[in-house]
């Protein structure tokens, strides 16, 4: 089903867009939800049973797969009450304020029905107003529900006599939840790299084969950074018989939560080896799943299933998107962050929103806190962070680890512990300080150990406050995790104003020196190389290593690519001359950080 509108919201946190179709998918917007933290999920299905007077009957975690099963449930309950919204919202009359005058004028201006409510609106003659109205019932679709499963979450379980559950770890868990459930016309969110245990398993679920005519009611979407990524997991699923529908392509850097730095590959450049690769990367895909289709099914497909490229990381004005939706093809723009400040569209407590409204560029900082080791941004001065400095300061550094869904380190025990845990912490600590003498960068160490903050509670408390839902005991702090993009949007707006901004329609943003995102972008990278190679110092004694040189020659390349396309990026030419002067200082920073000559991009 085509989506009415040109863009969607991406997966936040595990808590802030968890119930977003609940409240967007009626408007024809897409969101997807987070299904790692099961228990959250549970307290969402037992509140909105509450809420909307549904019958509950809970799924406690003693039950077999219980899991996968409150997932199911959340979902199925989830569409069913999109589908009543949708019903009710058909039978309205379209006058101010109502909902389903609120669907038409939320759309892309310009769309075909747009025009058509606009036209219906200016007629005269109310039988053939009566009629257009009738048809522009018919045309109103939701928007996706989709889903997200992080694959690097993917601890392994455990039955009573110590033996692994076959298919039983938590991303197959979540998986297999997914695909139980009722959902259509949906798809599945695949982040953080390839998972060969949660890929294979894949191959299991026949919801995943496409119709004759080519079409799938569950479809399978990679996340990824760039487009060698893309070629290797399209590839590894491909042999299975598993097609993706599309590669979400999001930002090394300037981007919410998790950031997967690039080796300086900017997102520009990017862009172009996807536009200019659509075709080679399709062919590639479907030379091997068209065998592999047919030997699992017999199916005989003739050639390649369509693949949407959509992307998302920092985009903040109609203009960027559109930018990106014309020089390289994409068909939809992903808006995560400033969606935070929209609580007709996200779940964030009040006292949280507050602190977002009014974060400046300092507030948001790329962070060493996931206990994954991935780098992590994340809002200062947050109630979790203040949970954590508690703790430190009374000595008891650490958090209690009650959901163990980031479990992965074995350095001191046999059985995965999180490194946010006291255990851990205390361990490493211990370590750290029973050396004969400090290492050279020990304050950096310690640092790094004490930073680790756990992220299944913290970033579901919000939604725990702001329905009033049981809180986990000793664990009440707020952790969440928005882009720097975040830095630019400092007032609470409502789902029109935010999709009006979308568009052109208005502007939300009152900071007029935001940068361009394409440049914020670089600056985040220039910023991730001064550390890596303050951290490099002390191991290099001379010149850079060759990660770093690479590093250092993709971003010379990225910048000199930039300043080819500037009319294309923007034809004011005001803007221009303000894009090249920031491209210049850019370029001219990078130099000065250089201890050594680096070979300019021819």
């Amino acid at each position: 089903m085509q989506s009415p509108h040109q863009f969607h919201i991406p997966v936040m946190g595990l808590a802030y867009t968890i119930d977003s179709p609940i409240k967007v998918a009626r408007f024809g917007i897409a969101s997807v939800i987070s299904i790692v933290e099961d228990r959250l999920i549970e307290m969402m299905r037992h509140y909105y049973c509450q809420k909307l007077d549904r019958p509950f009957v809970p799924i406690s975690n003693k039950e077999e797969d219980y899991r996968a099963r409150r997932i199911t449930e959340y979902l199925n309950m989830v569409q069913q009450i999109v589908q009543e919204q949708v019903s009710i919202l058909k039978q309205q009359a379209f006058e101010a304020g109502s909902e389903i005058a609120k669907y038409f004028e939320m759309l892309p201006p310009g769309s075909f029905l747009q025009h058509a409510y606009q036209t219906m609106l200016q007629t005269k003659d109310a039988a053939i107003q009566y009629g257009q109205q009738q048809w522009l019932r018919q045309q109103i679709t939701p928007g996706a529900i989709d889903v997200n499963i992080m694959t690097k979450v993917d601890k392994a379980n455990y039955n009573k006599e110590g033996v692994a559950i076959e298919n039983g770890s938590d991303a197959s868990a979540a998986l297999r939840g997914y695909m139980s459930s009722d959902l259509t016309d949906s798809s599945i969110v695949f982040s953080a790299g390839l998972n060969p245990r949660l890929f294979n398993y894949l191959e299991l679920f026949r919801q995943l084969d496409a119709t004759p005519t080519g079409e799938f009611s569950k479809k399978v979407v990679i996340k990824v950074s760039d487009y060698r990524s893309a070629l290797i997991q399209g590839k590894y699923l491909a042999k299975k018989g598993i097609w993706v529908s599309e590669f979400r392509i999001e930002s090394g850097l300037n981007c919410g939560g998790h950031a997967f730095a690039t080796e300086g590959f900017l997102l520009g450049p990017i862009l172009q080896e996807f536009k200019d690769k659509k075709a080679e990367l399709s062919d590639a895909l479907f030379a091997l799943y068209a065998p592999a289709i047919a030997a699992k099914t017999g199916a005989h497909f003739h050639q390649p299933h369509p693949i949407k490229f959509t992307v998302q990381g920092g985009i903040g004005t109609t203009e960027e998107a559109a930018f990106l939706q014309t020089q390289y093809g994409i068909e939809s723009t992903g808006w995560g962050s400033p969606f935070l400040l929209c609580p007709e569209a996200t779940t964030v407590d009040a006292e949280t929103l507050q602190q977002l409204c009014a974060a400046g560029e300092g507030d948001i900082v790329l962070s060493h806190n996931s206990p994954l080791g991935v780098r992590f941004h994340y809002l200062k001065n947050t109630t979790g962070e203040q949970e954590k400095l508690d703790r430190i300061m009374s000595g008891k550094a650490g958090s209690p680890c009650t959901e163990k869904h980031l479990v992965s380190n074995t350095e001191f025990t046999k059985e995965p512990i999180c490194t946010a845990s006291v255990k851990y912490q205390r361990l490493k600590l211990a370590q750290l300080n029973g050396n004969p003498e400090p290492a050279p960068d020990y304050a950096l160490q310690k640092q790094k150990i004490l930073d680790k903050e756990c992220l299944c509670v913290g970033l579901i408390n919000s939604a725990v406050k702001a329905y009033q839902l049981p809180i986990l005991k000793r664990q009440e702090g707020v952790t969440i995790c928005p882009g720097p993009n975040t830095a630019y949007f400092d007032k609470e707006v409502t789902l029109q104003q935010m999709t009006d901004h979308i568009y052109g329609r208005t502007n939300i943003i009152s900071n007029a020196k935001r940068p361009h995102f394409l440049i914020k972008e670089l600056g985040l990278y220039l910023g991730y190389l001064q550390e890596q190679m303050a951290e490099q110092a002390h191991t290099l004694k001379d010149g850079l290593s060759k990660q770093l040189i690479t590093f250092i020659q993709n971003l010379q390349e990225g910048i000199a690519y930039y300043g080819n396309i500037v009319e294309q990026i923007t034809n004011d030419q005001n803007q221009q001359a303000i894009f090249m002067q920031a491209l210049n200082s850019a370029k001219q920073k990078l130099e000065s950080l250089l201890p050594q000559k680096v070979a300019q991009p021819a």
